[in-house]
């Protein structure tokens, strides 16, 4: 039995991760996948290839691209949500910012630098036309260190998933006041070049089992209520979310890998524009 290490946030996206798990797919080919789950994000999870305490991640495209760019020795080798991430722009309930406009030159929440959170905020501040050099950020870590950041004040507004932050809206935690989609593919799935080096069949046989699954995960009966039930969403949001989420089973294309590079350059996020052969296997 081969030992294999992967990481991924504790959201709706990799439920079909744990079935095959749980299913013992994985087991049946000689593979004990052990799951991690990381509420920090992709900054933490970037973290976790770099020190070895993750082969392999589950990952957001803009984060693992920027920390590849920077020395993180990792490939992605598939694109693993092809649909945008629709983040949500939550402010405290009882927040005075009515409007999007009203955010600029605000503190944004982020979990850590290099998350989604943290460059999607200059995403959203490129497309809003403000000033990216004046962009502020409180490091919050996990959801819950953003209720408590905008609560008390000590940040403006916070970037999460929509539909994952949705409870705390219509519990009257947050206001969500607009989206922001992904100009891209929201995840792909990244490996330590040591692994893809050493076990490359391990990893084809990883991929097979997930990409079984993710293709018939939208038809297993009953999933919308499945879904609902684990991470405390309402049916009809689940349902919505199910319309608009797109699974992959293909490697991610150059043409994609340049435009992440792109918008990441413009925004002096990278310093360099790197080769596909660098980032994608």
């Amino acid at each position: 039995m081969k030992t294999i290490k992967i990481a991924g946030v504790p959201e709706h996206f990799n439920l079909p991760w744990q079935m095959c798990i749980e299913n013992g797919e994985f087991e049946e080919v000689g593979i004990n996948l052990q799951w991690t789950d990381v509420p920090e994000g992709t900054g933490k999870m970037c973290q976790m290839l770099r020190n070895n305490e993750t082969d392999i991640a589950v990952i957001l495209t803009e984060g693992i691209v920027k920390d590849i760019i920077a020395g993180n020795s990792s490939k992605i080798v598939q694109v693993y949500v092809q649909s945008p991430l629709i983040w949500g722009i939550h402010v405290a309930a009882n927040s005075n910012y009515k409007k999007l406009d009203d955010l600029n030159g605000t503190k944004a929440a982020i979990s850590r630098y290099g998350s989604g959170s943290h460059l999607m905020s200059f995403v959203n501040a490129q497309n809003q036309g403000w000033n990216t050099n004046n962009l502020q950020f409180e490091i919050v870590n996990t959801i819950e260190g953003a209720v408590d950041a905008l609560t008390t004040h000590k940040a403006d507004y916070f970037m999460w998933e929509r539909f994952m932050t949705k409870p705390l809206v219509d519990n009257g935690t947050f206001r969500k006041i607009a989206d922001c989609p992904t100009p891209w593919p929201c995840f792909v799935i990244a490996v330590r070049n040591e692994i893809l080096e050493k076990e490359p069949h391990i990893i084809e046989h990883i991929l097979e089992i997930i990409n079984t699954t993710t293709e018939e995960f939208k038809y297993i009966p009953s999933i919308d209520r499945t879904l609902a039930s684990k991470f405390n969403q309402k049916i009809e949001d689940i349902r919505e979310w199910l319309s608009l989420t797109q699974w992959s089973q293909k490697q991610i294309d150059k043409k994609t890998i340049e435009k992440v590079q792109q918008q990441l350059f413009s925004l002096n996020i990278i310093e360099k524009i790197a080769p596909f052969e660098a980032i994608a296997k």
